[in-house]
């Protein structure tokens, strides 16, 4: 059994690498959200500064992807909001069980994700473009919806891989 787990555990560098691209990602859009924010605050007290129309909108669309696309990032790490106080008093099977099930409900919003925010970012979003700067549709306003859902599908059949291991081999398995 452990022959199989072994096997598959050499995928792992790709789980990595996608973790580090969506972590880099959130990074750059962060540097973009303060330089804009700051260009803007400045502009409209600095007279030489410009303070453009768009950089509400455009900072409001950053901070829409970094707040999926970071959730996403917390399902690698396991780092997401979760109720442990009973944790310690239920068997260790049974938690194990409870984590695989949070982990597959999981899994199902991010597939509603995928399929439903993509719906809305293909039809709803591109039928409208951003007040401020009327030539970009408002397609990328919807899309960071569909963007988590991927990441957070990659991650969610880490967690699960992960969970169903430990339940394999015991304590401790998902180093």
């Amino acid at each position: 059994m452990a022959g199989i787990f072994e096997k598959i555990d050499k995928i792992k560098p790709v789980y990595d690498v996608i973790y580090k691209v969506d972590l880099l990602v959130c990074k750059l859009l962060l540097i973009a959200d303060i330089l804009i924010t700051t260009m803007a605050v400045i502009g409209r007290y600095v007279p030489f500064v410009p303070d453009p129309s768009w950089s509400e909108e455009v900072v409001l669309t950053l901070m829409s992807y970094m707040a999926v696309l970071s959730a996403a990032l917390a399902i690698r790490k396991g780092s997401h909001i979760r109720m442990t106080a009973f944790d310690r008093y239920l068997p260790e099977k049974l938690l194990i069980f409870l984590d695989i099930l949070a982990d597959f409900l999981v899994l199902v919003l991010a597939v509603v994700m995928i399929v439903v925010g993509w719906q809305y970012a293909s039809k709803l979003g591109s039928k409208g473009t951003y007040v401020s700067m009327p030539w970009l549709s408002r397609f990328w306003m919807y899309a960071p919806v569909p963007l988590a859902g991927v990441f957070m599908v990659i991650f969610e059949i880490e967690a699960l891989y992960n969970h169903v291991k430990r339940l394999c081999l015991g304590k401790g398995a998902n180093a």
